[in-house]
């Protein structure tokens, strides 16, 4: 019989408040092989992995239960120990007294009785476990950066420069995200193009640095090391090998087309560039705005163009890329007008939002950076800003906080103050969350410099009355009704994810949480990880961040990518799915169930069967649940240990 050892941890009073862990390791001496048995306040810190090595030593022990937290916290901690050791890491098991007794129960007896049976379980399961070797996988020295954000720019940039090549493929024509939309950075001002065209300058001339924009990633295959990906490509109409961006196409154009960029302030050309300093600086005809694609005699821009560069014939187009790691940096969008119709957002013209006003106050933007009002171009003098519209609000199904609200409502206030002096600002809010370095100096410097006036209460509607915007709302804190007549009315609305994340994410088999952000592996120690071992997040593709916040994590994200790119080969967990060819009927029910596309056909002794691969498995078991002939199992997880354990929880 195995030699078994019981580490029964009180993870400081974690579990010791609720189990009694000695009963817990008296009742572990007593279960037939468990030769050795003890307790310590936290296994997971050095002494305790060396208490456990020796144990392991001295006592010859062929297999070991740590009774702890969650195995997704310190399983890989205690399998390295035991291999330190030289017993085999995948003979160690790990009993979750914490999320699974502990913290969901708070009668002790029950408790330990519970933590006693888990730890009998681990025990049945760990004498049957068979020892197993790491899966080798070869790594493709090459990563992919899905959105050109900033996020996306700085983790190519890092990747680059520590000298692996790097696809970055971006759904619009050109590099920059929303924060090439912004006019300043919070909270020290900075000209937000100042930082980010230097760095679009020199991600795109990086020789290590491939750009495809106007694409999207459409299929991913394979598995981490070695994937595959399909890009599409979608027609700009213009030969941009041949386009020498004089731009003689975009100032001849006749007809006028609204720009994306500009949200909905300022209106451009059916053919052009979103912005002057778009990265690459190539135009694409919108086609639906086009006369000529509307069945009209209009060809200026090919008439105009000296290269000859515009063809209305182009497709669109796709290639196959091979890459190793993945970076999901694919930003945010806000939330739309139509669900704002207490405040008239979408109605009345002088309601807008943060990202419009943002392209007010830019010098690049449609007026110059001269604040006016959308219905007539005057000067507004009072301006309400509100916040927290749509955010921290469950009847929208958006109850968590944007986070980066507060602090561009204050930077909006100081910068419109700055513009008009003699102008008044109001900040309706719920609360102020200014969590970051400098930033609740900001909010005061708002307040006191700017003479921004925050009102803490809602906004309960905004209507026309005399030609302004009447905004009806109350002070919480002197429990009167306030009624402002403004002239122009800014939302702080709700961050959402990038439209088509969910679609995405399902291409990656990545997960999302219940509002549509990526999901990371673990909100602590793998916060850039995903589930899918070789896909990293980066920004607010995960949630709403600032952008010293976006660039940190993007830089992290390219850390663990280039863990991955720089190694010849990676270990992966052999915890998979295998198959027994003798009694394969060859059905391949299995291959529909498994959500990895690991489960392949092949021919064995002239008969089908099916065959894993084990780069692609996760180990998940729906292929052995589902197998009609018992041919599937998992490396781990057999149908004898299984009975065991539930064998050992019912005694």
């Amino acid at each position: 019989m195995p030699r078994i050892g019981a580490f029964i941890c009180h993870c400081g009073l974690n579990i010791t408040a609720t189990v009694d862990v000695e009963r817990v390791a008296a009742r572990a001496r007593a279960i037939p092989g468990v030769v050795h048995a003890e307790t310590y306040k936290y296994f997971c810190s050095q002494p305790g992995q060396e208490k456990i090595a020796e144990a392991i030593r001295s006592s010859r022990l062929d297999g070991v239960v740590v009774a702890a937290c969650s195995p997704s916290m310190h399983e890989a901690t205690f399998r390295e120990a035991a291999a330190l050791a030289g017993l085999n890491p995948y003979l160690v098991q790990i009993a979750n007294l914490r999320e699974q007794c502990s913290w969901v129960h708070s009668h002790r007896e029950t408790a330990t009785v519970k933590a006693a049976a888990l730890v009998a379980a681990m025990v049945a399961k760990v004498r049957r476990d068979q020892p197993l070797e790491p899966i080798r996988l070869s790594v493709y020295p090459r990563a992919l950066v899905i959105g050109g954000g900033v996020a996306g720019m700085q983790a190519a940039w890092d990747i680059a420069e520590a000298g692996h090549s790097v696809l970055v493929v971006e759904r619009e024509p050109n590099l920059g995200g929303r924060m090439a939309q912004l006019s300043e950075t919070f909270p020290t001002l900075d000209c937000a193009s100042c930082i980010l065209t230097p760095r679009t300058a020199e991600v795109a001339r990086h020789p290590r640095i491939e750009l495809l924009t106007w694409s999207e990633v459409r299929e991913v295959s394979g598995y981490v090391g070695n994937f595959s990906v399909k890009i599409a490509r979608r027609p700009a109409f213009v030969d941009w090998d041949r386009c020498i961006g004089c731009m003689l196409c975009q100032e001849k154009c006749p007809a006028p087309a609204p720009i994306a960029f500009e949200h909905g302030m300022g209106m451009g050309k059916a053919i052009g560039v979103s912005f002057p300093q778009a990265v690459p600086n190539r135009p694409v005809i919108r086609r639906e705005y086009c006369r000529r694609f509307q069945g009209r005699k209009c060809q200026v821009c090919a008439k105009v163009c000296p290269v000859g560069a515009v063809d209305f014939e182009q497709a669109e187009s796709f290639r196959e890329e091979k890459v190793g790691a993945i970076v999901v940096a694919t930003g945010f969008d806000v939330m739309p007008a139509a669900q704002f119709g207490e405040y008239g957002y979408g109605e009345y013209p002088d309601v807008i939002d943060s990202l419009a006003f943002e392209r007010l106050n830019s010098s690049s933007g449609p007026t110059g950076g001269v604040i006016r009002r959308p219905s007539d171009g005057k000067i507004p003098r009072e301006v309400v800003f509100i916040q927290c519209a749509g955010s921290r609000d469950p009847d929208r199904g958006k109850p968590y906080c944007s986070k980066i609200c507060c602090m561009y409502t204050a930077k909006h206030a100081f910068l419109y103050r700055q513009k008009v002096p003699d102008g008044q600002a109001y900040v309706f809010y719920m609360d102020i969350r200014a969590g970051g370095k400098g930033y609740e100096e900001f909010v005061q410097r708002t307040v006191d410099q700017a003479g921004a006036m925050y009102l803490r209460g809602r906004v309960a509607r905004v209507y026309p009355e005399d030609g302004r915007l009447l905004v009806e709302g109350v002070d919480t804190l002197s429990g009167t009704t306030v009624e402002v007549a403004a002239d122009l009315v800014v939302l702080a609305t709700a961050v959402l994810p990038r439209e088509g994340a969910r679609d995405l994410a399902r291409t990656l088999k990545i997960a999302v949480d219940e509002h549509g952000f990526y999901s990371e592996a673990h909100p602590k120690l793998r916060p850039v990880e995903t589930m899918t071992r070789g896909i990293f997040l980066a920004g607010a593709a995960q949630a709403p961040r600032d952008v010293a916040e976006t660039v940190a994590q993007a830089s992290a994200a390219a850390a663990k990518a280039l863990g991955l790119l720089t190694r010849g080969e990676l270990a992966a967990d052999p915890l998979v799915a295998q198959v027994d060819e003798a009694r394969c009927s060859g059905c391949l029910v299995c291959r529909h169930v498994c959500p990895y596309q690991a489960i392949e056909p092949r021919d064995v002794a002239a008969r089908k069967v099916a065959s894993v691969n084990p780069g692609l498995c996760q180990g998940c078991g729906a292929c052995a649940a589902i197998c009609r002939s018992g041919a599937m199992g998992l490396h781990g997880f057999s149908g004898k240990q299984v009975l065991a354990e539930v064998e050992a929880i019912c005694l």
